[in-house]
């Protein structure tokens, strides 16, 4: 035996364990793939949940969500009420230093708020004047 012979030899081996390694691969597969489906297609919920009697236990379950959502509801009113009175003792706490921020905000808003009128009116004055006179023609007319 030559090297050559011997590389050959090793290539052919190699090849040989690959397909077979790719066969038992595939094969495995295709069988987790059958279990899979045999298992979606033989369960019978009536019998292996309930034994037969599904409609009752049906019934059962919803009495039993309503239950839980019941008592849910009375702890999740008691959370809201107890938020709103810590809110109103935070307001209460707070109630100076709040009034105190709404005085300046609106007094900042009122500062804005006549700067865009004075310019509005510099802006569209001939246009108001015209409005106002026309409006002024119709309550005489009228009268």
């Amino acid at each position: 035996m030559d090297l050559t012979e011997l590389k050959k030899r090793r290539e052919k081996k190699l090849l040989e364990h690959k397909r077979k390694k790719r066969a038992y691969y595939l094969k495995s597969k295709m069988q987790k793939k059958q279990n899979a489906v045999k298992k979606i297609n033989s369960i019978d919920y009536e019998v292996e949940l309930f034994g037969g009697n599904f409609s009752a236990k049906l019934r059962d379950i919803a009495k039993k969500q309503k239950l839980h959502m019941e008592s849910r509801e009375a702890i999740i009113n008691l959370k809201v009420q107890e938020y709103r009175e810590k809110k109103q003792k935070y307001y209460e706490a707070n109630k100076e230093i709040r009034l105190e921020y709404d005085k300046e905000y609106r007094d900042k808003k009122k500062e804005k708020l006549k700067e865009y009128r004075k310019n509005y009116y510099r802006k569209n004055r001939e246009k108001i004047l015209e409005q106002q006179k026309q409006n002024r023609l119709k309550k005489k007319l009228d009268n």
